[in-house]
């Protein structure tokens, strides 16, 4: 990104920041860690395929058609350009991340994980990297294990060896960074120590890729997963990427249409990677939506984001503490987090708090977060949680520390 171009000039591509919520009040939108909003230049690159070339994908040779799929497929190698992923084949369409795990867990765990095996897991893992291997394991006879974390909300890594040490562990899942605490997982370390052992290493990137520089190939994973919502794009819209080798002796997690080679009475055979895994009709629309997302990000720089982020979080954290009966959750460590934080504000419930700034006009996320497991580490159940993107200013952190402190002389803390 050019030095010249500030957050302000940012703001303008998204529309929704200058719309007036509760009490007339501007959005100040500190949920990106849920959802990022949706620049103008993605939201006219949905509307134009709608308008201009609205057709199915792969099947015919009209020109609708033809111009669907070129976009499609341009999408899918500005993912490969963007994670520096080396073939297009491994790269594979889904909703989200949620789906793509869950690809992995049935595709590939059904295959390779039998009675007695380990998957293991972290403490601060989104359920979608949790519950997936609930089922898998329970239905295979297998046993899930956890990795736990200290109390500045870092992994301990003595656990895994003691894991891989038994000789029984098929796949270790991690997120790259967590949803609730913000930390940066050492991933080159994790895969290291699994590759030592053998084992297969899945990393769920749904908060890294929007956030940080990411190359896929330098990681060394087996599997790694992300969501385009929360990275500018559309919902509805996911990448699995797996190593070739792997996806082509994987099963198909569905059936229909665009999947298959040939398809006979009692026996059918499969389309090359990567339309094995993406059976019937896509998200046509918006995955065309994500290219433009990743155009924008490009345009920006990770290296920028990642900087305005680091900036911004390390703002928040100084002005948060400072609030009397203020608990935050995570490393204080800003080259192993990222931004989010999250909090308990005294004997204030999150989902009171929440509801109190809200009258602000300002958005954050308050429960557990699809995180129960880090909850009960915690000990707690719930926390409120402000997340930051390339659109938030340190003047926003500022109305929400006053907001803070408006709850605080409501329930009498000050």
């Amino acid at each position: 990104m050019q030095a010249a171009i500030s957050t302000e000039k940012i703001r303008e591509d998204f529309p929704i920041l200058k719309r007036k919520v509760r009490n007339n009040k501007t959005l100040v939108y500190l949920d990106n860690a849920a959802t990022t909003q949706k620049p103008v230049q993605v939201i006219n690159a949905i509307s134009d395929y709608y308008l201009n070339h609205n057709s199915n994908i792969h099947r015919a040779v009209h020109a609708l058609a033809e111009e669907a799929t070129e976009a499609y497929e341009t999408t899918r190698n500005k993912v490969a350009q963007f994670l520096n992923i080396k073939d297009t084949q491994e790269i594979i369409f889904v909703r989200g991340t949620t789906e793509a795990i869950n690809l992995v867990a049935y595709a590939w765990g059904r295959q390779n994980v039998k009675q007695g095996d380990i998957v293991v897991t972290t403490e601060y893992e989104h359920h979608s990297n949790i519950v997936p291997w609930q089922l898998l394991t329970q239905e295979m006879g297998a046993k899930l294990e956890y990795i736990g974390m200290d109390d500045d909300g870092k992994l301990i890594l003595d656990q895994l060896d003691t894991y891989l040490a038994t000789g029984k562990v098929k796949l270790v899942a991690v997120s790259h960074m967590s949803n609730v605490l913000g930390t940066i997982t050492d991933i080159d370390d994790v895969v290291s120590r699994c590759k030592k052992a053998g084992v297969k290493v899945l990393v769920d990137g749904a908060q890294s890729v929007p956030h940080m520089k990411v190359d896929v190939s330098a990681m060394g994973c087996d599997f790694f997963a992300f969501s385009a919502h929360k990275m500018l794009g559309p919902t509805g819209v996911g990448i699995l990427w797996a190593k070739k080798e792997i996806l082509e002796n994987m099963v198909p997690f569905h059936g229909g249409g665009d999947m298959i080679r040939e398809v006979h009475k009692y026996e059918t055979t499969w389309n090359d990677l990567p339309y094995k895994f993406e059976a019937g009709t896509p998200n046509i629309a918006d995955v065309i939506g994500f290219a433009a997302a990743l155009d924008y990000l490009n345009n920006l720089g990770m290296d920028f984001v990642r900087q305005h982020e680091i900036e911004l979080t390390k703002y928040a954290l100084e002005k948060l503490s400072k609030i009397k009966g203020m608990k935050l959750y995570g490393t204080s460590d800003m080259s192993r987090r990222g931004g989010v934080i999250s909090f308990n504000f005294a004997d204030i419930h999150p989902h009171d708090l929440a509801t109190i700034i809200d009258e602000d006009g300002i958005a954050i996320r308050s429960g557990h977060h699809c995180a129960q497991v880090l909850m009960e580490r915690l000990d707690v159940a719930a926390t409120s949680r402000a997340s930051f993107y390339i659109y938030n200013t340190k003047e926003e952190v500022d109305i929400l520390v006053n907001s803070l402190h408006r709850a605080a002389r409501l329930f009498k803390l000050e």
